[in-house]
């Protein structure tokens, strides 16, 4: 069975980027899922796809291209503004009329979405899946090698070579709000802190101190042997966040 087709769109940021985007229809406009992929991730590759494809049987998908990343512009700023690009895509769901609008988010997309229904007040549910729970975590192999490629120039080359990613230079100034105080800005919204035992980017601490941080109501899964994000995301756990989705903005 193929996926279910996507709508090409292109957004605008409050800022002016342009984001490559594609809309997921699914014949109602009860509720539109906007998705967030992870850093040098892409809509257009197929594991988000198929997530797309999966989230489409609960609702209107609308996933995108975060800035510096495939066919938008701009160059990426590893999730501090890239939280006008959510927010862009979340009114991109209203004005196709979805009465509710949830956000999935993966790793730094995760990251993004917290800050996002933090800053943006608006959505009716977020669903945060092996997010960071802080910045500069380099207490592992994959993140050690993510650093490097934000802080050096032949890492920065590298990641658009291989990833088609395209880096900021210079840092953080100032330093974004960290996901751990986000999530406590939230509420009422209803929050889902989702992460695997097995993630082999960010431990178990991250999604703890998400959830101890964040008020009712919020759910948090610890998935047994789950890896991170995207790629190891199967389609029984996506119908899972989508089922809680469901069932938490219908309550």
């Amino acid at each position: 069975m193929g996926l279910a087709p996507a709508f090409g769109a292109m957004l605008r940021t409050a800022d002016g980027v342009r984001l490559d985007a594609a809309h997921t229809p699914n014949g109602s406009l009860d509720l539109g899922i906007v998705v967030a992929h992870g850093f040098t991730g892409s809509w257009r590759e197929r594991p988000t796809r198929r997530i797309a494809h999966v989230l489409s049987r609960f609702g209107g998908v609308v996933a995108f291209d975060f800035r510096g990343h495939g066919r938008s512009s701009g160059r990426s700023t590893v999730g501090d503004l890239e939280v006008l690009d959510l927010d862009a895509a979340v009114k991109h769901a209203r004005s196709i009329g979805y009465r509710r609008v949830a956000t999935v988010g993966f790793s730094m997309g995760a990251a993004v979405a917290v800050r996002q229904a933090a800053l943006h007040p608006g959505v009716d549910a977020v669903a945060s899946v092996s997010g960071p729970g802080w910045w500069y975590y380099r207490g592992t192999r994959p993140m050690r090698q993510v650093h490097w490629a934000i802080e050096h120039w032949h890492g920065r080359l590298a990641a658009r070579a291989v990833k088609r990613t395209r880096i900021a230079t210079g840092g953080w100034d100032p330093i974004p709000l960290p996901p751990y105080e986000a999530v406590s800005l939230i509420s009422p919204t209803p929050l889902l802190v989702v992460h695997g035992d097995a993630d082999p980017f960010f431990p178990l601490e991250h999604a703890y101190r998400l959830y101890d941080n964040a008020k009712e109501p919020r759910e948090l899964w610890i998935e047994p042997g789950y890896g991170h994000a995207e790629a190891a995301a199967t389609p029984e756990l996506i119908r899972k966040i989508a089922g809680w989705i469901a069932r938490t903005i219908s309550g």
